[in-house]
């Protein structure tokens, strides 16, 4: 129980860094004024129209990276299984450019086609993993080639067709100085949805580590839940990219620090890394928004500075570690 207070806790020290951190003219002083209903129309706009949106929409997408992490990586039974790592995230940004090509300005047609493109590449990588024995090589192997391939054709749009996205650096490394409101509404209603149905289902995590022929003979509709679970993360990863463009690592370092220190059952597991995954992305991105003011970095690189010694260090690790999870 202490460590859920913990994590909540840090929740509310990052939601109150990222609203009241800023600038001069917008210090703690003036944002309380905003909040109990004074301030001037412009630094109104600022807190209700910009801080805050942001802040919801780095709190929605941390949980859906972290969470679908976490269901990748116990359902394909590979704890370097990610959104990021699979192709899922570039999957649903690619389909996000082709959206922007064909139907520019339409950003509710934008966040269903991020959702398609994530289930597809989702289900690319289960064909082709299943047809070499779904090993974790083959599952790796096969989300790095879709992810590669998404990577090319969507480099080859934004080379053709700049104009499709505002900031290409932005959606390429992954930031929400592009967040858009419509996108906010719709995805961030399919990310509680998709928590919630992770939570209901948490349990059929747990047989499934008790290996497929046990979940079987307790009763498990093991093919069901599988792609159950695939096809949430999928759908979350697609909500997030929709919000914050392809932001990377979330769910690779989070689902496994989880696991590293806090080990419990299924459902404490997905509650802490709601949590977690949220804080990580919202600090990530507050960091991003001061650390050079007046400019501003992507938080997709604080992520990728943060994240690819995380993966090294994983793929050195020995082999019996990348197996099946035990106690540890």
């Amino acid at each position: 129980m202490k460590k859920y207070v913990i994590a909540f806790a840090v929740l509310l020290f990052a939601v109150s860094l990222a609203l009241f951190a800023g600038n001069g003219a917008m210090d703690t002083e003036t944002v309380w004024k905003v909040l109990t209903g004074n301030g001037s129309e412009m630094q109104r706009v600022i807190i209700f129209q910009i801080r805050i949106p942001r802040i919801i929409a780095a709190l929605c997408a941390g949980s859906a990276f972290a969470v679908s992490g976490y269901l990748l990586q116990n359902n394909l039974n590979n704890v370097i299984a990610s959104p990021g790592l699979l192709g899922i995230n570039n999957g649903a940004g690619l389909f996000v450019l082709i959206s922007a090509m064909l139907f520019p300005y339409q950003s509710g047609i934008k966040c269903m086609m991020a959702f398609a493109g994530a289930l597809l590449a989702a289900f690319i990588v289960s064909v082709l993993s299943a047809g070499t024995g779904m090993s974790k090589t083959s599952v790796i192997l096969s989300g790095v080639a879709i992810s590669f391939v998404c990577s090319s054709v969507s480099q080859l749009i934004i080379s053709v067709k700049p104009e499709t996205v505002t900031d290409k650096a932005a959606f390429s490394i992954g930031g929400f100085t592009a967040l858009s409101n419509v996108a906010l509404r719709i995805s961030v209603p399919v990310v509680c949805v998709c928590l919630c149905i992770s939570f209901l289902t948490a349990g059929s995590l747990d047989i499934m580590l008790l290996g497929d022929e046990t979940a079987k003979g307790l009763g498990l509709n093991l093919f069901f839940y599988r792609m159950l679970h695939i096809v949430l993360a999928s759908l979350l990863a697609g909500a997030a990219v929709s919000m914050c463009g392809l932001v990377g690592f979330v769910g690779l370092i989070v689902p496994n620090t989880v696991r590293l220190y806090f080990h419990r059952n299924a459902m404490g597991e997905i509650a802490l890394c709601t949590v977690i995954g949220a804080v990580f992305l919202l600090l990530c991105d507050t960091v991003a928004r001061l650390v050079v003011f007046p400019y501003e970095l992507p938080c997709g690189l604080i992520l990728s500075v943060l994240g690819t010694p995380f993966l090294i260090r994983m793929l050195i690790k020995k082999r019996k570690r990348l197996g099946t999870y035990d106690a540890g």
